[in-house]
C-alpha cells in the first residue's frame, strides 16, 4: 500500500531557506572578494565624485531664531519640533558609581522611534553584494558618505515631512519582498541619546532590483576596502554590517561564552546608574545663547542649529538642531593573541543613555581633551597606551564620522593596538574582559550588548580582514 502528498500549486519564485551557517559563509567569501561585479573598487572615488558633482549640497550655521517649525518650549526650555515628531533636545541628570565624574547634567536627545537601518543583498556571479548609497548627511565634514540602502526614521518613511518616498524601503517593510539575514535592535551612542534604538537589518532581495541614482552594488571586501578610508564608510552602514552573520565558531577563547555572559550580567547588576530627564533650562553648568547652548568650560560638546540644502534627499532644505562635539575622539581596541587566538579586550561602559545601563564597549572610548585638566590618577585605563601607541603596532587606523544626522563634524580615530602581557595583563582592570572576535560576531545577533562603536570596530575587523 502506497499514499502519495499532494503538492502545492507553482507559485512564484521564492528562495529556498539557507542554513546559518551557509549565510555565514557566503558572507565570508563576500569579504574575500574586493572585485565587484558592478562596480570596480577602483571605480569608486570617481563614482562617488560624479554623486557628489550631481546635486546641490549646503549646509549653515544659523542662530536659534532662524529654525523653521523649531521651538523652545516655555515651561522647561526643551528644543521641540512643532508636530512633536522627529526628535526633542532635553536635558538629562545623571548619577554613577564608578569614574572620576560620579555626577553630570547635560543635553540628551530624546528620539523614541525605532527607525529602520537597512541594507540590500543580492548575489552576482555567485557572490553577495550589498546595494549601499551616496547619502548626504548635515553633520558629515565631507556631507557625502556611503550610506544604508535604508537610513530612515519613521517619520521619513511614514513621511511626516511630506517629502518624497525613501527609495527600496518596501524589502525592508514587507516580508514578501526579500530573505532577512540579520535584524536586529541595535542602540545608538549613548553618551548623546536617551535609549535610542534602531533596527539593523541586512534582506536578501528576492527577484531583479531596480538600481536608482546614488546607489551601487558593492561586495564586503570592496565595502572593506574602503573601510581603511577616512569618512567614506557612514557610522549607519558600520553598525548594520556588524550584525552580518559571520561565522563565529573561535575555538580557543580565553573565556568561555557562559563565563563571559555571566560576567557582562554581573557588570550591570554591579553599577547603579540613574538617568533623570529635566528640563534643558534648568542644566547647571550649561548655558544658552543665541547660537549656542555650551558648557561653561568649553568641554564636551554644544548644541547648534544649522540650515541645509540637499538635492538628493526626500526633502530638499530644512533646518535643524544638531550636536557638535568639542575635539577628536579616539576608540580603540586593543588586542592581543592568547594562545594562538586573537582576542580584544572590550570594556563594560556606562553611559547615560544606555536602555540597560551598561554595554560592551572598546577598551578606549574617549576624547582626549576632556580629560586634559583630570589628574592622572583620574585618567582613563589604556588612554594614554593607545594615544603613545607606536606605530608599528598599530593593525587598523581610520578616520569615522559619527551619526551625520545629529551630530555636526562628529570623528572618531578608530584603532586596532597590539598589546603585550606588560601593556594589557591575561587579568585586566575591573570592568575589561579578553574576547574573541567570533564571541562579539555571536553577541551582535541580540540587542543592546555592543555600543555602536565597538561595532564599528567589529565591522572593521569582519569586512577588511585585518589581522590581530
Amino acid at each position: 500500500m502506497s499514499s502519495t502528498v499532494a503538492r502545492p500549486p507553482a507559485g512564484p519564485r521564492t528562495l529556498r531557506p539557507r542554513s546559518d551557517a551557509s549565510v555565514a559563509a557566503r558572507m565570508a567569501r563576500s569579504a574575500a572578494e574586493t572585485t565587484g561585479a558592478r562596480l570596480r573598487t577602483e571605480d569608486f572615488p570617481q563614482w562617488l565624485e560624479g554623486r557628489r558633482a550631481a546635486h546641490r549640497f549646503q549646509v549653515d550655521r544659523i542662530p536659534f531664531g532662524e529654525l523653521a517649525g523649531w521651538s523652545f518650549e516655555a515651561a522647561t526650555g526643551n528644543l521641540v519640533h512643532r508636530s512633536g515628531r522627529f526628535f526633542t533636545v532635553e536635558g538629562l541628570h545623571v548619577t554613577a558609581d564608578t569614574g572620576p565624574f560620579r555626577e553630570w547634567y547635560q543635553p540628551i536627545i530624546k528620539q523614541p522611534e525605532v527607525g529602520i537601518l537597512g541594507i540590500l543583498a543580492k548575489e552576482f556571479d555567485g557572490v553577495l553584494h550589498f546595494l549601499m548609497q551616496a547619502k548626504m548627511e548635515p553633520g558629515n565634514r565631507n556631507l557625502l558618505q556611503l550610506s544604508p540602502t535604508v537610513q530612515a526614521t519613521r517619520s521619513n518613511y511614514t513621511k511626516v515631512h511630506r517629502g518624497a518616498d525613501v527609495k527600496y524601503i518596501e524589502y525592508f517593510t514587507r516580508p514578501d519582498r526579500g530573505r532577512v539575514l540579520a535584524d536586529v535592535l541595535q542602540s545608538e551612542h549613548g553618551s548623546w541619546f536617551f535609549r535610542k534604538s534602531n533596527r539593523n537589518m541586512i534582506v536578501e532581495a528576492v527577484g531583479e532590483v531596480p538600481l536608482h541614482d546614488d546607489f551601487c552594488w558593492l561586495t564586503l571586501g570592496q565595502i572593506g576596502e574602503l573601510l581603511h578610508l577616512d569618512n567614506v564608510v557612514n557610522m549607519d552602514s558600520r553598525t548594520v554590517l556588524a550584525c552580518a552573520p559571520f561565522p563565529d565558531g573561535d575555538h580557543g577563547a580565553l573565556h568561555a561564552d557562559t563565563d563571559l555572559l555571566s560576567w557582562f550580567t554581573a557588570e550591570r547588576s554591579r553599577h547603579d546608574v540613574r538617568a533623570e530627564r529635566v528640563p534643558l533650562d534648568r542644566l547647571p553648568g550649561w548655558k544658552r545663547s543665541e547660537w549656542t547652548i555650551d558648557h561653561e568650560e568649553d568641554r564636551y560638546f554644544r548644541v547648534v542649529a544649522v540650515a541645509v540644502q540637499a538635492g538628493s534627499r526626500e526633502v530638499t532644505g530644512w533646518t535643524q538642531p544638531l550636536f557638535e562635539p568639542l575635539g577628536l575622539g579616539v576608540t580603540a581596541f586593543l588586542t592581543r593573541r592568547i594562545g594562538g587566538v586573537p582576542h580584544v579586550l572590550v570594556h563594560a561602559r556606562v553611559e547615560g543613555g544606555f536602555l540597560d545601563t551598561v554595554e560592551l564597549g572598546p577598551t578606549v572610548q574617549y576624547t582626549p581633551d576632556n580629560y586634559a585638566h583630570v589628574a592622572a590618577e583620574d585618567r582613563p585605563p589604556f588612554l594614554d597606551l593607545v594615544l603613545d601607541a607606536d606605530p608599528s603596532r598599530i593593525r587598523y587606523e581610520a578616520v569615522h564620522s559619527e551619526e551625520g544626522g545629529r551630530f555636526l563634524n562628529a570623528e572618531s580615530r578608530y584603532l586596532l593596538v597590539e598589546a603585550d602581557e606588560g601593556q594589557a595583563p591575561l587579568d585586566p582592570p575591573p570592568g575589561y574582559r579578553w574576547v574573541t572576535p567570533g564571541q562579539l560576531t555571536s553577541l551582535v545577533r541580540h540587542g543592546h550588548y555592543l555600543n555602536v562603536q565597538a561595532r564599528t570596530l567589529l565591522a572593521c575587523l569582519n569586512a577588511t580582514g585585518v589581522r590581530i
